[in-house]
């Protein structure tokens, strides 16, 4: 882009140049997604099945399975917003609760989960 237009000579204001690639926060929103939907699948199995087997011990699935949903959730609308590259701080969010959402396994918060959180935070100049 040039900063003097050729035609009449008056300087072009210019976008400033912005840090991290337009990939970053497409990536960061695919990997929240990959995270989210499946942890979402899971903390629904663990309140459908938890709530069923421990019917007589106060709905113990619920307490384990909700924050799974609710993170999950989390971590899906982070994902498209990342994608959308809009709410910065919504996807920063997402990526961080598809972090822990991940945690229980370690090698989805290992590989999906922490690149997730550096692509949205180094993409941050792709957000509007």
């Amino acid at each position: 882009m040039t900063e003097i237009c050729p035609k009449c000579g008056a300087r072009v204001a210019g976008k400033a140049a912005t840090t991290g690639g337009t990939w970053m926060p497409l990536t960061a929103g695919i990997l929240e997604m990959i995270i989210g939907i499946p942890g979402l699948i899971v903390g629904l199995i663990a309140v459908a099945v938890g709530s069923f087997v421990t019917f007589f011990i106060a709905g113990l699935g619920g307490l384990i399975g909700a924050p799974i949903v609710i993170l999950s959730i989390v971590a899906v609308i982070g994902g498209v917003f990342a994608i959308r590259k809009r709410a910065w701080g919504l996807a920063l969010a997402g990526a961080i609760c598809g972090f822990i959402v991940g945690l229980p396994l370690v090698a989805p918060a290992i590989l999906l989960g922490i690149p997730a959180i550096i692509f949205v935070a180094l993409g941050k100049g792709q957000f509007e």
